[in-house]
């Protein structure tokens, strides 16, 4: 007989089982058997909800909104002008006084920029309602007439001569001066050259000595008196800017608001307020009507004025305006 072959198939299985690739697989195999990587998916961190879309949107909306009125209203392009008064001493139950120092202000939030313009109170003009007369008697003759109507009697005849739309007034009582000053423990003022009897140089005014700064016209006349109104006026604001005055503004504020009287809307402060801070008291531009900007005129009282020339004094007032 012939030997039988032997088999490599497993004894479990039969030869030529169809079968046989479809058997299950033993325990112990299965057991040993890795398990599948886990999806990606289940590695990653978790996603944080956006907000857009749901009830964040809320808060984004109005806080945008708010950036946007905000960024509109410092920095808006239209522009704010002002007139600036200085009123002559006076009792404090009545206004009925000059205005020796009178200013032109604009503000441009947008550029930053301030500028700043002194008109000489001999000025000849036509007041509306009295005829021709010093400038600033405009504001004498309408408080003498009816208390209260000063400024806007000034800010007539100034837009009447000067071909200007102002709407609102600063008027500073001057003898309150003194007590804002006090108030602020003094001011330092640096002087280019020799002017009211002081030496060039810095000095430091108490609340007297500034009033009779401002007011000085014993060796000079009224074009100086204007120049050191200017030179008061940017040596406090930079003083009242620096940190170590401003444990002192309490008491400024309060001595202030007892000095001035204004008709400026109150939301309007803040963003004036800023534009000054930005351009900072060295970045205003002063500038005043000179002396080649009028003629010296005795009128038939025996008065001495000065008679404008208009074409120089617009383009004066243009300098000014614009950046």
């Amino acid at each position: 007989m012939k030997p039988m072959k032997q088999n490599n198939l497993d004894t479990n299985q039969t030869p030529n089982d169809p079968w046989a690739q479809t058997q299950a697989t033993p325990r112990k195999a299965f057991r040993q058997s890795p398990l599948p990587p886990p999806p990606m998916e289940w590695m990653r961190p978790p996603r944080r909800r956006s907000c857009l879309g749901s009830a964040c949107s809320l808060l984004i909306g109005p806080g945008l909104v708010l950036l946007v009125v905000l960024a509109l209203y410092f920095l808006a392009p239209f522009r704010t002008n002002l007139l600036i008064l200085g009123m002559d001493y006076a009792d404090w139950w009545t206004s009925t006084a000059r205005t020796d120092t009178i200013m032109l202000a604009t503000f441009l939030p947008a550029r930053p920029y301030v500028g700043l313009l002194s008109i000489p109170r001999d000025l000849w003009v036509v007041i509306p309602g009295v005829g021709e007369n010093r400038i600033n008697t405009a504001h004498f003759f309408a408080e003498a007439a009816a208390g209260g109507s000063g400024p806007q009697a000034a800010l007539d005849t100034v837009n009447l001569n000067f071909g200007l739309d102002l709407h609102y007034y600063v008027r500073v009582r001057f003898e309150s001066v003194r007590e804002i000053v006090n108030a602020m423990g003094g001011v330092d003022i640096d002087l280019p050259e020799p002017m009211a009897g002081y030496p060039a140089g810095r000095h430091h005014l108490t609340g007297n000595k500034a009033l009779a700064f401002a007011r000085d016209r014993a060796n000079s006349d009224d074009f100086f008196r204007m120049q050191h109104a200017q030179l008061l006026v940017r040596a406090m604001l930079k003083q009242l800017i620096q940190p170590r005055s401003w444990v002192r503004l309490p008491a400024v504020s309060v001595a202030a608001l007892r000095a001035v009287d204004t008709n400026l809307p109150a939301w309007l402060w803040p963003r004036l307020g800023l534009t000054l801070l930005r351009v900072g008291p060295d970045g205003i531009r002063s500038l005043t009507i000179t002396r080649d900007d009028v003629t010296p005129y005795i009128t038939d009282q025996g008065a001495n004025v000065l008679l404008p020339n208009w074409p120089r004094i617009q383009a004066r007032v243009a300098e000014m305006m614009n950046p």
